[in-house]
């Protein structure tokens, strides 16, 4: 599934949408109500969400910087360490 590029829809979704979609999808999962052929296309579908807002994240984890001081005084922006 993760060599699979991600669904249009999916990949134009934002990641509030996605996660809300993906909670959806889990908790259906969870009542084991759905018929085998639907779980198994609500599986992908959340798998596929599930790398959706891992990219997402990551994308904002890299955008994030902290500011500083340097030695001058000049303020100066950094990658930020966030794990």
């Amino acid at each position: 599934m993760a060599d699979q590029p991600i669904a249009a829809d999916i990949a134009a979704m934002s990641f509030e949408d996605a996660l809300a979609e993906l909670e959806g999808i889990v908790a259906t999962l969870e009542q084991g109500s759905a018929k085998l052929e639907d779980a198994i296309k609500s599986y992908e579908r959340g798998t596929q969400l599930k790398l959706h807002c891992e990219a997402k994240l990551k994308a904002a984890r890299e955008r994030v910087e902290k500011i500083s001081l340097g030695p001058n005084g000049e303020v100066r922006a950094e990658r930020a360490d966030i794990e």
